[in-house]
């Protein structure tokens, strides 16, 4: 299956953008493959900007509203937010998490250019509300987005010199192996300092993951397969790989479910050893009209300390009156 991708250069960009981007290029990677021929994603990637001793990676899913900056800047609405862009908070990953590859996975689909749907991680609803099971999807779906995005990206940092990669945007024709198809060279099989691991081996890289308001929906789905992945070969090297797993102000429009609260299932999560960090802001936690969301948070934290897990837990901006100004900054204080 030939992969169209684009890459867009982040210091090409227009003018009127953050000198941030003045740093390492961003790439974006669309529809890379997922677990089924109907399920691609598109990514982006912001490679690492120091070297550290074994490849890291901080995998991102955004909330609602989020997308590309261009894309939000046209938007009626979305503009007013667009400092939290996928572009904007690669960067500020970036800075958090200085020697980890930051990859922003965007939802498959977007209800209104406003609800963020993950649907080929977890079946949603119109609005992106999850509804959640324990047969292995999100797993596999992770697992094969980095499995193939993986090649794709590194031959494109090893080309960005050469006329497949050029200042501003640009659109080249990539085998299943990574390679672009006009040269087929046997470089792309030599051994090269951009290394980012291999998803299916043990130790073989880092991982961390990180959701933000909805995309904390495939967190939570991810926990719900966990039991059974741990079955499969692949999948169980690929979580053995998972280092740390970051909700932050985690949130959907379902009535329930924001956060999990099933005893089975988080001494399942406890026994992996990933550490567990929670970020919330009174915008969820505290919202009378949705108070099930901050019951239900300190109900996951309390069942996983019940079960020796050293819970990172934080609460920002507890003095300050709920607004969504905060709940996106919860980005910047994690």
């Amino acid at each position: 299956m030939l992969l169209r991708q684009s890459v867009d250069v982040a210091v090409g960009m227009c003018a009127g953008v953050s000198s941030m981007y003045t740093t390492p290029k961003l790439f974006r990677l669309p529809a890379i493959p997922g677990c089924a021929p109907t399920k691609s994603n598109d990514m982006l990637l912001f490679p690492a900007m120091e070297i550290g001793q074994r490849p890291h990676h901080v995998i991102y899913f955004p909330g609602d509203v989020q997308n590309y900056r261009d894309v939000m800047a046209a938007h009626s609405e979305n503009f007013r937010w667009m400092r939290w862009s996928f572009e904007d908070v690669a960067a500020l990953l970036s800075k958090r998490f200085t020697t980890y590859n930051i990859w922003i996975v965007k939802s498959s689909r977007m209800h209104l250019h406003k609800f963020s749907c993950y649907d080929n991680f977890v079946e949603s609803n119109m609005f992106g509300a999850p509804t959640h099971s324990g047969e292995v999807v999100a797993f596999k779906q992770l697992f094969s987005l980095l499995v193939n995005a993986f090649p794709v990206a590194q031959n494109i940092l090893r080309s960005q010199n050469n006329k497949y990669v050029n200042r501003g945007y640009n659109l080249s024709v990539y085998d299943k192996s990574g390679c672009p198809v006009e040269t087929k060279c046997g470089t792309c099989q030599e051994a090269s300092a951009i290394h980012f691991g291999l998803p299916s081996v043990k130790d073989s890289l880092s991982l961390t993951l990180v959701g933000f308001s909805k995309g904390c929906v495939v967190l939570n789905q991810l926990l719900h397969e966990l039991e059974q992945a741990k079955k499969d070969k692949d999948i169980s090297s690929f979580i053995a790989n998972i280092e740390a797993m970051y909700w932050l102000d985690g949130g959907h429009s379902g009535g329930s479910e924001t956060w999990i609260t099933h005893p089975d299932i988080l001494k399942v999560f406890a026994e992996t050893g990933i550490d567990v960090h929670t970020h919330v802001t009174p915008y969820q936690v505290s919202d009378s009209m949705r108070s099930w969301i901050g019951q239900e948070q300190k109900k996951f934290v309390q069942i996983l300390k019940e079960n020796s897990v050293m819970v990172d837990n934080r609460l920002h901006f507890m003095y300050e009156m709920p607004s969504l100004d905060n709940h996106f900054r919860v980005h910047e204080v994690f």
